[in-house]
């Protein structure tokens, strides 16, 4: 008798396919009929975040935290968070044990929740109660020094120096963690030398965790310049999506993406915006999002209207992610390989791409940890390389889209934030309004590295930030004009 073959490898095979759909349908039917919670439904989430099916994903990251253990609730937690389900987490966490309520790594969450949604002094009350019981927590520490401005002489950096001591041979990302820290400590402070030799420490540590291909990276670009021209896109059949709910802003991280999301977000037609990442599982059945994989994929598919299909299931996402009506703000790293196929497949959308001076981003993602896994940013000329290649993608995509993206210079948009604000809502299709440009004060969750500079009225501080860094932006100006 032949054995059945797992639903879960069912659906891993129809994914190698590119059947995003029948393997979210066999996601689902391990659901239904699959064993008790244990540790195995965290591959099930996994997979089921990778092809866009949260629900599925958050059902499966539930059943995966029980029986409950601290590190399996963390887990689970984070992921509730990364779908803006923070008040859930926040909940479960409330229904604890006082000991399991009470434990640094809880309150390091919870610290990081409560800054992520401006709540700053709440935060820093939560991350010191976490020191308190665990002060050699690179990630508490890490936490504090996001919300925190250090002062000379500060008792909080000479207690970092000392655990930067006694971290050695502590694993990698830990120690990673602590030197980013130090380096914003002495960044606030204004000793930049010190804080550049932190933040070239903390890359260091980062990148023994895995590294940059600068030259698959070029061959990729390469490939999508080539091939995604009008002439050949007019191979793709037009896609018959009508309207919907995403405005799309684009840009290098650290380039004001963040800062217009929440002028955006500030309308009263906008609901929401993150960093989201739904496009791309929209995608899987093109394979390997080339223009060969999508010509292959309109080929085999047997709808009518296949790019329909991919804006449909994208648009899905959106409403499982948000749970909302209104308009929301798509700024997800990595768009710049997706221009050609997310603007055929939503014929009415639109982009904003953000463009800063190249040595002032360079810096502000050099410094700082990001959360996804950005092996450039943890070395300088991988940082200058990535640049150049987003340079050229960048004008191809408007050579080809035209006025379907609007360019917003940073350095324009903080030094004229009136004028900036209108031409975002007329590109965005929205009427002007006045509490786009009273955005900082209002209270939504912003999970970037932005998370105290949009809390506060637009500034012009951090234009020519580079210079301060003198070592750091002679070897980025040697590296990407070289």
């Amino acid at each position: 008798m032949t054995a059945t073959v797992p639903l879960v490898l069912q659906a891993i095979e129809a994914l190698k396919a590119g059947e995003r759909r029948r393997a979210a349908d066999l996601l689902e039917q391990e659901l239904r009929t699959g064993p008790p919670p244990g540790d195995r439904w965290r591959s099930v989430s996994m997979l089921a975040a990778q092809i866009g099916e949260i629900e599925t994903a958050i059902e499966a990251s539930r059943r995966s935290a029980s029986p409950p253990s601290l590190e399996r609730l963390l887990q689970h937690w984070g992921r509730l968070a990364s779908y803006g389900r923070s008040a859930e987490a926040i909940d479960e966490i409330e229904r604890l044990a006082p000991p399991m309520r009470e434990h640094s790594a809880v309150l390091t969450f919870r610290g990081t929740i409560a800054g992520e949604q401006g709540r700053f002094e709440e935060a820093e009350q939560s991350l010191r109660r976490a020191l308190d019981r665990a002060p050699d927590a690179p990630e508490t520490w890490f936490g504090l020094s996001t919300i925190k401005t250090f002062e000379p002489d500060d008792a909080d950096v000479r207690a970092m120096e000392s655990l930067a001591v006694k971290l050695n041979g502590a694993p990698p990302e830990a120690q990673a963690k602590l030197h980013y820290a130090l380096g914003k400590a002495r960044d606030d402070i204004g000793d930049f030398d010190r804080a550049f030799d932190h933040y070239r420490r903390g890359a260091a540590f980062r990148r023994k965790g895995g590294s940059y291909d600068g030259r698959a990276a070029r061959i990729a670009a390469d490939r999508i310049i080539r091939d995604f021209t009008p002439e050949n896109m007019g191979q793709l059949r037009p896609s018959q999506a009508g309207e919907q709910r995403s405005i799309f802003v684009t840009g290098l991280p650290r380039s004001g993406t963040t800062l217009v999301q929440q002028m955006l977000a500030a309308h009263s037609r906008v609901d929401e915006g993150d960093e989201v990442n739904l496009f791309k599982p929209a995608l899987i059945p093109t394979l390997d999002f080339s223009f060969e994989g999508a010509i292959a994929y309109q080929t085999r598919s047997a709808s009518h209207d296949p790019w329909g299909d991919v804006a449909r299931d994208y648009a899905k996402f959106i409403d499982m992610r948000f749970r909302s009506h209104g308009l929301v703000v798509d700024k997800s790293l990595g768009q710049s390989a997706l221009i050609g196929l997310l603007l055929h497949s939503l014929p009415e959308a639109k982009i904003i791409w953000l463009r800063r001076s190249a040595e002032d981003t360079a810096l502000s993602c050099f410094r700082t940890s990001f959360t996804a896994s950005t092996h450039w940013s943890w070395s300088i000329p991988d940082i200058a390389n990535h640049f150049r290649i987003e340079d050229q993608l960048f004008e191809h995509w408007r050579s080809v889209f035209g006025d379907r993206i609007l360019v917003v210079p940073y350095e324009g948009l903080v030094r004229e934030p009136g004028e900036w604000t209108g031409t975002l809502a007329t590109h965005a299709e929205l009427e002007f309004e006045a509490e786009m440009q009273r955005f900082h004060q209002v209270k939504r969750t912003v999970r970037t590295a932005s998370v105290k500079q949009v809390r506060s009225p637009v500034s012009t501080a951090r234009i020519g930030a580079a210079g301060r860094y003198p070592r750091f932006a002679e070897e980025f100006r040697a590296a990407y004009h070289g």
